[in-house]
Formats: structure tokens, sequence, C-alpha cells
């Protein structure tokens, strides 16, 4: 017997994440009554993670749904959402929802008016769009914007995926979405330019020396704060910071490694110094060096 509640749910986007939520809302025991999938590798994912689930377009989807998940790129959205809303394709009562960590329900302003309810739902997590995610959802948290009224279905819907949600203000998603870009995308530059300088010196294999220092270092930081903080700039080590900066003026050596190396040098040594693990002369030094 089908549990109380469950919906026909429409999945926009057969993306790594689109596909992903899709399977763990069917697993949820919704019915997910189509998909929308175009490219190849979109059309491989769907038959995989949403095997039986017939490809649609765009408005059939919308017509046979109660929940339409919207998991298109951020820049597609407010053109699909104002196009079928233009097209009449919006149902009174309807759940549309979408993943965009971007926007909040702001963006879904045309379905609203023609009766549908707005919901935002981001899942933190970088998809790989396998099977495999599905696992993964039971440590991610999302992002979740709604009206109170609404907020508990949105809550509801993330919990039947096995996941946890933390409420973000409308006003807030910019600040939430550039604090998760910043930790996430910046994240691999820095493995990216420093598995780079290994690899100059003669390091077969970076990904050995800087997996278990990354993976230490971003436990650590997450238990302990910037606390955890060690390195020359913890430890007002200016003599190591020249060393550094001159290594990283040799030739060769791209402008965009140099340049992140001082900004984020400069960025840790004033946050060492608000927090009190630096003192201003120390910080004053480095901030020189770095300079």
């Amino acid at each position: 017997m089908a549990k109380p509640g469950r919906l026909g749910v429409g999945v926009i986007g057969a993306g790594k994440v689109g596909a992903v939520l899709g399977a763990a809302l069917r697993a949820a025991e919704h019915a997910v009554v189509g998909v929308h999938a175009v490219s190849e590798s979109s059309r491989e994912r769907a038959d995989a993670l949403l095997p039986g689930v017939p490809v649609l377009d765009i408005p059939e989807i919308v017509r046979r749904s109660e929940l339409v998940l919207l998991a298109v790129p951020d820049d597609a959205l407010a053109p699909l959402v104002q196009g079928l809303a233009d097209a009449g394709h919006w149902q009174p009562g309807q759940l549309v929802v979408h993943t965009a960590g971007r926007y909040g329900t702001g963006i879904l302003a045309p379905a609203q008016a023609a009766g549908a309810i707005p919901l935002a739902i981001h899942p933190a997590m970088s998809f790989t769009g396998m099977s495999l995610d599905l696992d993964r959802l039971q440590e991610c948290m999302f992002g979740v914007t709604a009206a109170s009224m609404v907020l508990p279905i949105a809550q509801a819907l993330v919990v039947e995926m096995g996941a946890e949600s933390t409420v973000i203000e409308e006003s807030d998603r910019g600040t939430y979405h550039a604090a998760l870009a910043h930790a996430s995308n910046h994240l691999v530059t820095i493995a990216g330019q420093a598995a780079e300088l290994l690899r100059r010196v003669g390091v077969e294999y970076p990904e050995r020396v800087l997996g278990p220092l990354m993976r230490g270092s971003l436990e650590n930081a997450l238990a302990s704060g910037e606390g955890a903080l060690t390195g020359p700039v913890a430890r007002g080590d200016t003599g190591t910071i020249d060393v550094h900066r001159a290594a990283l003026a040799g030739d060769g050596i791209p402008a965009d490694i140099r340049a992140a190396y001082l900004a984020i040098g400069r960025a840790t040594a004033q946050r060492a110094l608000d927090r009190g693990l630096l003192s201003e002369a120390q910080a004053a030094a480095i901030l020189d060096a770095l300079a």
C-alpha cells in the first residue's frame, strides 16, 4: 500500500542533481511520472537512475505532475519558469521546487502567480550523477527557502530523501551560495595549483602527498575552526614566507598560483590577527611580506 501524501513528481533536467534527487524521491515512494532529458548523457543517466520513467517534453511533465522538480542551470531557470507561465502550464496547488543555490523562491513568482506553491531546496553537495550519490545524501544538508506556511513541506521532502535541512532567508541566498562556492570550488582550485607546483619539482603522484594533508586539514578546520591553523602565518614566520614568495616568482610559475598564495596568505593573516592568534607586530610583518 502506498504511503499517504505520495506525489506524482516530474523531473525537468536529468543532470547529475535532478536524476539523483528524482531517484531519492522515488525511493521515498513518490511516483516519478516523467523526466525531461535532452543530451545523450542525461538520457543515459535517466535510464540508470530512473528506469522505466518516460522521457517527456516539458509541458507534458508539468501537466502530469503534482510536484515539478526544476534541476536546470541557474541562468536557464528564470526563462523556463516565465515561459511556462506565459503558456499557461502551471497549475493551482502544484508544488514547484528548484535546486539552484543562488535563488530563493522569488524566481518562481510567475508560477506562484498562477497558483503554484514555490519551494527552494538546494543540496550542499557535489554530485557525481551516479547511484552512490543516494548514499551520500545521508550526510548532506539542504539550504531550504519557502514561505512559513509551506516551509514544513520543503523540510519534509528533504527528510524523505534522507538528508537534513537548514532554513535560508530569501535575502541571504546570495551569501549562502557564495559561502558554498568559496568552500567547494576554490578548494578544487587550491588543490590543482598545489599539485601543479609539486609536479614541477618532480613529484609524480602529487595526490598522494596532498591527500592526507588536505583531508586532515579540512577535518581539523571543521572540528576546531581557525584554532586549527598551522604553518608560517600562524607562527609569524616571515622568513619562510619570503622563501615561498621567491620560489613562486620563479620562471614558468603561473601568475595565478602566485596571486592566489599571496591573497589567501593576507586573508589568513588578517583573520589570525582578528582572532588573537597573531600579535599586531607579527601580523604587520606577515602582511608586509605578502604585500
